[in-house]
């Protein structure tokens, strides 16, 4: 089965070695929204978004993105996809001997063929869209996490990606840096119609930005809804992820 817009996740299943992570996940994210996968450390989240961009592959399943089952797809193939989905890791991997709007740049140059003056200027474009448009001649090291997290967000834009994942983006980050990326993420999907997928067990985070949640656990999908579900759900393992609570019926 496909989707003409947005992504499926039919079935997946991901094991490594004798450990299988994903066992049978399924969910669909739709287009222009943003949406949360969360869960206790382990349960794969990040092994899931993966799979997307062709870091990982399914030992079973479909992946549909767009009406294309892209599961299989080889390197070539996986080509434009990983032009439509481009993905923020959790550290920046921006590069320090370079300034910030030579990072954002870097990607214009290799894709569109365009020269250092051409690559820069339009990076400075992108990074005005995520507010650090006075820090494009600052380098890397000279800037908080938060500041860099918001280039790396930058540069994940120069291609025009339609989905955009993020890897744990508020992690380590200040209360106040992290709210900044929270905003971000949201402007992104609200002005860009970007549709944003965030791996995440920032609880503020979830509780402000997200259209929709969903929560994995021991390999399947425990919940699958909005904000209120989760914060109105009778589930005693989805109530105590949620609130955080050292006691209950989460096996860890």
């Amino acid at each position: 089965m496909s989707v003409e817009t947005g992504i499926r996740f039919q079935n997946i299943v991901k094991a490594f070695g004798p450990k299988r992570v994903l066992n049978g996940v399924s969910f669909d994210v739709h287009k222009g929204e943003v949406f949360f996968i969360i869960g206790a450390s382990g349960v794969g989240k990040s092994v899931l978004i993966k799979h997307l961009v062709g870091l990982l592959y399914p030992d079973e399943g479909e992946i549909w993105l767009d009406g294309e089952e892209i599961s299989k797809f080889d390197e070539v193939r996986m080509g434009p996809v990983r032009k439509k989905c481009a993905m923020v890791f959790q550290h920046s991997t921006l590069f320090d001997s370079m300034t910030c709007a030579e990072n954002v740049a870097l990607p214009l140059r290799k894709h569109k063929g365009l020269t250092l003056k051409e690559s820069v200027a339009e990076a400075k474009r992108r990074l005005h869209v995520v507010h650090m448009q006075e820090f494009g001649d600052r380098y890397p090291p000279e800037l908080g996490d938060g500041m860099r997290k918001r280039v790396a967000i930058a540069r994940a834009l120069t291609l025009e990606p339609e989905y955009v994942l993020f890897d744990e983006p508020t992690t380590s980050l200040d209360p106040v840096s992290a709210r900044r990326v929270d905003k971000l993420i949201r402007e992104l999907s609200d002005t860009l119609g970007v549709t944003s997928i965030v791996v995440s067990h920032d609880l503020s985070s979830i509780f402000t930005i997200a259209d929709r949640i969903v929560m994995l656990y021991k390999g399947h999908v425990r919940l699958l809804g909005t904000r209120d579900d989760f914060k109105h759900t009778p589930d005693g393992v989805v109530n105590q992820f949620i609130n955080g609570r050292a006691q209950g019926p989460m096996d860890l």
